[in-house]
């Protein structure tokens, strides 16, 4: 049940809108700004805004948003506000971060109402259009145009120029990813905004407040866009382990094991949005707008360059150590390993080798000769590149002693712009055969 605690009244000023909480009310009067991204200079424009902000909003928290008012002065309409139930800010999520108490109770149950709201929200071929590789790259243009003004000077320029080139060669290699996440039925009318400063954590459950009502565009996506948004929060909050905990339950809650690459694309894609918002805040008299934004820039560079889609090939002679070699990245990354010693024998196990009596083949004969050599290679990198498509990074395990061999492995790294990264194992002879 919402709280009735007695509160004083307060006036919230945020880029777009000036919050006035009076008694057991908030009254929200948008701004007559104009962004790239929203356009509130006509009175009908901010009106029209409130009603679909009322109706957006009660999809979490219906029992908040009561509805829009008019702002009269001498009998004559002059605007509009949004008027809700005021929350205790104690409850807020943010405030349970900040003073470091226990998340999980409060991550779990956002989790499980994301996932009710979620499986719930509209879908359509439109809402899924918005999340195509084009689509994500025109949201990240106009973030890059909105926050241009201020490189150089709240911003670090060198780490923008990263960020703007991480952030396009991602999504120019995940085609296939993106248009698999769309086909699964992933992609909805989402929340969009989704900071822990809006969500109340109360006696009866959650209340997730203040979605981007002003933005179709922008509000349409991948559920992962959502998850993500607030476990960046949580991480700007240095709650990183609850950040962790909450993608963890949303996923065991939804049955969706969202690629590691993705998440961490949009993690980074919302921190860079809210840098270029505490941008626009820091022109606004916000005196801590600045620091936030060069926080959010850091993390949005962080999470691209985690991001990163890796193409490793370990190769060597044998009893050089690669395999060793492989699986030890393997285990330490969570890369995908493909050996090109099980494709051959997936491929040409039941084909005589040659030889006889404990006695090795011949060279290059059996399913070692050149022709099944090469279509084990040819397998192995269409099996990385589909995997690459979809963000997954591949360590590549076989000899790679042949320079056409490795060419083909760097066009594949190119085509899913994927980063090409080559190991070569060496070891004396004889320990090469005492190994083998």
């Amino acid at each position: 049940m919402v709280g009735t605690e007695r509160f004083p009244t307060a006036v919230v000023e945020t880029h777009i809108s000036t919050l006035f909480f009076v008694g057991d009310r908030v009254y929200k009067l948008h701004k007559p700004v104009h962004f790239g991204f929203l356009d509130f200079t006509g009175e009908e424009e901010r009106r029209a805004d409130c009603q679909r902000e009322v109706q957006l909003n009660r999809r979490l928290a219906p029992d908040i948003y009561l509805g829009v008012a008019a702002l009269t002065m001498d009998h004559e309409v002059i605007d509009h506000l949004v008027v809700m139930r005021r929350l205790p800010a104690a409850r807020r999520l943010a405030t349970l971060a900040k003073e470091g108490l226990e998340l999980d109770r409060w991550t779990q149950l956002v989790a499980a109402v994301l996932v009710e709201f979620h499986d719930g929200a509209e879908r359509s071929p439109e809402i899924s259009a918005d999340a195509t590789g084009e689509a994500i790259q025109t949201i990240w243009q106009q973030a890059f145009d909105e926050a241009e003004p201020f490189v150089g000077s709240v911003l670090d320029g060198a780490d923008d120029a990263e960020i703007r080139r991480l952030a396009r060669r991602w999504i120019e290699g995940r085609g296939p990813l993106l248009d698999q996440r769309i086909g699964a039925g992933h992609i909805c009318d989402g929340h969009g905004d989704l900071q822990a400063e809006d969500v109340f954590c109360l006696e009866d459950g959650v209340r997730i407040l203040d979605c981007l009502e002003f933005s179709d565009r922008l509000r349409h996506g991948d559920v992962c866009a959502d998850v993500a948004f607030l476990a960046m929060d949580l991480e700007r909050l240095g709650r990183e382990e609850a950040a962790r905990m909450f993608l963890r339950f949303y996923q065991e809650r939804s049955g969706d094991q969202l690629p590691a690459s993705l998440v961490d694309h949009y993690w980074a894609s919302r921190a860079y949005i809210r840098s270029m918002v505490s941008c626009l805040r820091s022109t606004q008299g916000d005196e801590e707008a600045q620091a936030q934004a060069r926080q959010l820039q850091s993390m949005a560079l962080e999470h691209l360059r985690t991001a990163r889609v890796r193409l490793v090939l370990v190769g060597g002679l044998p009893g050089s150590g690669k395999s060793t070699v492989a699986s030890g990245v393997g285990e330490g990354t969570g890369w995908t390993v493909l050996r090109s010693d099980d494709l051959r024998r997936e491929l040409f196990g039941g084909e005589v080798e040659g030889g006889r009596d404990g006695v090795p083949p011949p060279y290059l004969t059996g399913r070692y000769r050149p022709e099944a050599t090469r279509a084990v290679y040819d397998e192995l990198l269409r099996r990385a590149e589909r995997l690459l498509g979809l963000g997954s990074s591949v360590i590549l395990d076989a000899s790679w002693t042949d320079v056409s061999l490795r060419q083909a492995a760097s066009s594949v790294a190119d085509r899913t712009s994927s980063d090409l990264s080559e190991l070569c194992c060496a070891c004396g002879s004889e320990e090469a055969e005492a190994r083998i």
